[in-house]
Parts: C-alpha cells; structure tokens; sequence
C-alpha cells in the first residue's frame, strides 16, 4: 500500500513538473513572440517632438492620398509659372521652381513667352500677374490633367483679366526638396490663354 502510494505520488509529481515546465515553455514563448511584435510596431512608428510632448505621426502611402498631392502639385506649379512680380531675379527664381516640377515642355513654352517678349514687358510696365485656380479636373487612372484658373495681370494704365486652360500629364519621380510632391508634369501645354475683361 505504502509502495503504491508512492509511486502514484511519484507519478503525479513528474506530471505536474512535465505541465509546469510545457506550460513556462508555452509562456515564455508566447512572451517573446508578443515583445518581438510590438517592438517592431514600435520601430515602424514615429514621433513628431512639440517642445518636450511627443505626438505619434501616422504614415500613410502614397497612393491614398494621390488624386490630393497631385492636384496641389498641379496648382503649385501653376502658382509658381504664372505669379510673376516686375522683378526679373523673383521670376527667374519661380520659374526655376516651376520648371523642376514639369518635363521640358514647360521649358519650351518658357521660351516662346520669352521670344515674345512676355517677362521683359511684365518688368517694363511694372505689371504683376496672379493667377487663381478656379479647378482642376483629374484622372487618376490614366493620370490626365485639366487646369482652369484665371489670371490677373495689374498694370498702372489698366487691369487686365485672362482665362487659363492647360491639360498634362503626371508621372511618379522620387521626392526631392525642389519636388516634395514627387510628381513631374508631363506633355504640358496650353489650351486657352484668353482676355476675359478690362
């Protein structure tokens, strides 16, 4: 009786040391695979400082917010050809601007405003040309472009209102501090530059 006893508590005592063990087994390796998880959650976050509080930034890619950057880059560009103070150092500076966001079709069209004498009498008459965007129409899938904005061109004699359509293209390029947007303007041109009203 004695015997049996004992090795029924034997028996029960290496059972409850195999469990034991198999469950700290179990334990440690759900423990490690949760830590090794959330450390690298943690490496693919990242914070924005504001003074001493860290504010958790959210990545987003891309693609989600494309039909959005597009557009503002659509319309910086824009902005950037065709804001032009009487200065000729300011418009050589905004066209430079201009032409690192669009292929060389902006730099033909550059030109001929250049042979027509289009910068020499913004300077000479003192005008300032602001352009406004009205819309734009995107297609995401075929990645088309249509521009329509109104330009505003202030001499001293008079002011002169003028529509603007133009149509292109966009490709992805790598970000770059001239690009942020990382789209290039493709097959750019114009479609309507008329006078509205004096």
């Amino acid at each position: 009786m004695l015997i049996q006893s004992l090795e029924q508590k034997t028996k029960l005592a290496l059972m409850t040391v195999v469990l034991t063990l198999a469950a700290c087994t179990v334990i440690c390796i759900f423990t490690v695979y949760q830590s090794s998880k959330l450390i690298s959650e943690e490496r693919s976050q990242i914070y924005i400082l504001d003074g001493d509080i860290p504010f958790l930034a959210e990545r987003s890619l891309q693609e989600a917010n494309f039909v959005m950057e597009a557009k503002a880059h659509i319309q910086l560009f824009h902005q950037y050809f065709f804001n032009l103070p009487p200065d000729d150092d300011y418009i050589k500076w905004t066209l430079g601007k201009a032409l690192y966001m669009a292929d060389g079709t902006a730099m033909k069209q550059k030109q001929a405003m250049e042979e027509n004498g289009f910068y020499s009498d913004i300077i000479s008459s003192s005008a300032v040309c602001t352009i406004k965007c009205d819309s734009i129409q995107f297609n995401e899938h075929d990645k088309k472009f249509k521009y329509f904005g109104t330009q505003l061109i202030k001499r001293r004699s008079r002011d002169l209102k003028r529509s603007i359509i133009t149509v292109g293209e966009i490709e992805n390029v790598p970000r770059t501090q001239n690009n942020p947007h990382g789209l290039l303007i493709t097959n750019w041109r114009t479609l309507e530059n008329k006078d509205l009203d004096y």
